[in-house]
């Protein structure tokens, strides 16, 4: 089959008239070769004829060389142009083209403003508690089906979240106990209490400093990483496919996350403890005080509570930051900005919830005496 003829433009004039006659395909690359010269010609023009009668096809790049045309002359003629496909293009383009702009939202009072952000915010929380039960209910249908749980995604994460973060761990430890001894000996010096040093850095790491810290290192190392994986699925739609092949996408994506976050954290904070009494040991060695008084001391005034109830602390830290993240994953949007807009939502919405889920346990701990 024959392409279509190019369209060509010739020009006539009678008397005071200019005829500016169109033949063939009139697309968007006719109408970008004859605008200039098309122009041109009907600017000077007193009486303007386009004459449509060769026209064969018309696309809106066309009909707004057209109707330009006619802008720019005043008045024009229209030869050749019946009620047809050529008409309803026309009539589309100078609708669209003389259509009133959006009008602009009226501006809302400071009260409607703040319901405004109210209902928003409520809906967040709505959403995010809808997202807390679907991870019950998929965990419960796991311990139902434990086979359905994905082993290999686990030791995956378990990897990830754990054992490459070690190093950081006991780095951060030691530089804490190190920190807490040096700052804690400045003023119990002054008492002659600087024996007490230990008793203070211990239960402040085992029972605090430690789950707190250990949490603050996973969230911004795997909580981040889950919403940037999980929001780049979803921006690559591989979610919405997996719901489309009847997958749940919280029992496949989500719970071996949760599941590695809440077994890694204790781990991760018993390092934190254990790195940062030795830095705490570290420097008593370096005030001159002996390793078995500084053990004597830790004895005396670390409970094996403490550290059960700072690692059950950490647990559920681990349980928060993952839930958080792989929330913020989920519901990342759709635009160039949307994964690291998770990732960021993913590290601030972790550290708020461990220092909240911290302030009530402290709160909790008080009341029961522990």
């Amino acid at each position: 089959m024959a392409p279509p003829p190019p369209a060509t433009l010739a020009t006539r004039t009678d008397g005071e008239s200019l005829r500016l006659s169109f033949a063939g395909i009139l697309d968007a690359a006719a109408a970008a070769r004859v605008w200039a010269e098309a122009t041109r010609q009907a600017r000077g023009a007193a009486r303007l004829i386009l004459d449509l009668k060769g026209v064969e096809g018309l696309d809106t790049a066309g009909a707004v060389l057209l109707l330009r045309l006619e802008q720019t002359a005043g008045k024009a003629e229209w030869q050749g142009l019946a009620a047809g496909p050529l008409q309803a293009v026309l009539d589309r383009t100078r609708q669209a083209l003389v259509a009133p702009a959006p009008a602009t939202p009226a501006s809302l009072s400071v009260l409607a403003l703040i319901g405004q952000a109210t209902v928003e915010r409520g809906k967040g929380m709505l959403a995010q508690i809808g997202f807390l039960g679907e991870a019950a209910v998929a965990g419960l249908g796991i311990l139902r089906r434990p086979w359905r749980l994905r082993l290999a995604e686990v030791l995956r994460h378990l990897d990830e979240a754990g054992l490459r973060a070690f190093g950081l761990t006991i780095l951060l430890g030691f530089l804490i106990g190190v920190i807490l001894a040096f700052q804690s000996s400045i003023p119990m010096r002054r008492f002659g209490a600087e024996i007490f040093i230990p008793n203070l850095v211990g239960l402040s790491l085992l029972r605090e400093l430690g789950p707190l810290m250990a949490a603050v290192v996973l969230s911004g190392r795997t909580g981040s990483a889950y919403a940037a994986e999980l929001g780049t699925m979803t921006v690559n739609e591989e979610v919405d496919a997996l719901r489309i092949m009847g997958i749940d996408p919280i029992a496949w994506l989500v719970l071996p996350r949760l599941i590695a976050a809440v077994l890694v954290m204790p781990v991760l904070a018993l390092l934190m403890d254990l790195a940062g009494l030795l830095g705490m040991g570290a420097v008593m060695a370096a005030l001159g005080f002996p390793p078995t008084g500084v053990i004597a001391q830790l004895r005396t005034a670390v409970q094996l509570g403490d550290l059960a109830g700072g690692l059950f602390k950490a647990a559920v830290f681990g349980l928060s930051i993952g839930l958080v993240g792989c929330r913020a994953g989920l519901g990342a949007g759709r635009g160039p900005r949307a994964v690291g807009d998770a990732a960021t939502a993913a590290v601030v919405g972790g550290i708020v919830s461990i220092v909240l889920l911290d302030g009530i346990f402290a709160i909790l701990f008080f009341r029961l005496g522990w």
